[in-house]
């Protein structure tokens, strides 16, 4: 839509909401509160946010938390990409899509995305169709970090063998 406003971010810290100052582009280190940027034309009829957050469990083991890397400026170009095809594509009125880096705890948002929309049939497939464009296209590593017990049992158990 011509009208569309796209905002993207890749920050550190806790992942709680994009403040309204928020420029395309822009790394920071700050929360974020979605509830500030909800401002969107009147004839959007679907506003919805998706919470991306780090599981407890990565290939069946027990993790603390994943670290995040990305090539910030090739990640913020990409995702300002995705934004504004799914924009149009969808003939979205806003789409906001936040991603943390750095480490993420278990049960913490690593992903933010709103979407509105006139319809909810659009905002619901745009949404899908976005997160995974961001998983297939943004340069985004993640590496999960291990409970210690996990490793420590195993040196434990090492070391009582020898």
């Amino acid at each position: 839509m011509a009208n569309s406003v796209s905002q993207v971010l890749l920050t550190e810290g806790r992942l709680d909401a994009p403040k309204e100052d928020v420029r395309h582009g822009e790394s920071v280190q700050r929360r974020i509160d979605p509830s500030t940027s909800l401002r969107t034309s009147l004839s959007a009829g679907a506003v919805l946010d998706f919470w991306g957050v780090v599981r407890e469990l990565e290939d069946g083991r027990k993790i603390e938390g994943i670290d995040y890397e990305a090539h910030e400026a090739m990640a913020e170009h990409q995702m300002k990409v995705i934004a504004d095809a799914a924009a149009e594509t969808f003939r979205l009125n806003q789409v906001v899509l936040h991603h943390r880096v750095g480490f993420v705890r278990t049960g913490e948002a690593s992903l933010f995305l709103r979407v509105s929309a006139q319809r909810r049939a659009a905002a619901f497939e745009a949404s899908k169709w976005i997160v995974d464009e961001l998983k297939k296209k943004v340069p985004i590593w993640k590496r999960p970090r291990f409970k210690t017990e996990t490793r420590r049992g195993a040196a434990q158990k090492a070391a009582a063998t020898i």
